[in-house]
């Protein structure tokens, strides 16, 4: 029996990813380059516990002219809490990879920009698994906005405020990003930090950029 990747090496492992025992070369070498690897496989997670991102270079932190400060962060975090379920969960269900959720958070992130000018714009990513999250996720964001001020009687979650929140979830997917083509670095990871919408709020953003 020979490796179901190379089929040359001893297989050593089962790979949930292709149905296969596969050796131990490949399963680094393949991990979410060539394979869709379920968040589950117990050694993506190994794996995933002594993963670095790539390189993030602070010159190249994406929408630069945006200040996103701790303070905002702290008035904004149930805001911010269901966004990242959001797009975590609705990534999940569509079995999408971080790349998608990179181009959808763009196109967001474009349109609340130009409806801060006071410009009706909404910009649509390439892809379709993008464009359909995208969709899902800004209507969302526009429920959970009707419903505050239902509740509250005002507008308390302006368009900047979506920019706001929107520009940091896209700085978190920029760092922790490993770089392969399939990766889900980031999905995965939020999808631990920030478990199930029922659970209590934090009092403090899980991460400060």
């Amino acid at each position: 029996m020979t490796c179901k990747i190379c089929n040359t090496r001893r297989p050593r492992r089962f790979c949930p990813g292709v149905q296969g025992d596969i050796c131990s070369l490949c399963c680094g070498q393949e991990r979410e380059e060539t394979v869709s690897c379920p968040l589950e496989c117990e050694y993506l997670q190994e794996a995933r516990s002594h993963e670095k991102g790539k390189p993030y270079n602070e010159a190249e932190k994406p929408n630069r002219e945006i200040r996103v400060t701790d303070e905002f962060l702290n008035e904004h975090d149930k805001f911010l809490q269901f966004t990242m379920i959001t797009i975590v969960d609705t990534a999940i269900a569509g079995d999408l990879i971080d790349y998608d959720v990179r181009e959808a958070l763009e196109a967001l992130i474009t349109t609340y920009k130009a409806l801060g000018s006071g410009l009706y714009y909404e910009s649509k990513p390439a892809s379709l698994p993008a464009a359909r999250l995208a969709t899902e996720v800004r209507e969302k964001i526009e429920d959970f906005r009707r419903r505050v001020t239902e509740a509250t009687g005002s507008t308390r979650i302006r368009d900047s405020d979506v920019l706001g929140v929107l520009v940091f979830i896209q700085r978190v997917e920029f760092r922790v990003n490993n770089g392969r083509k399939k990766g889900r670095a980031f999905i995965d990871i939020m999808r631990g930090q920030f478990g199930h919408p029922a659970e209590p709020t934090r009092e403090e953003p899980v991460i400060q950029l």
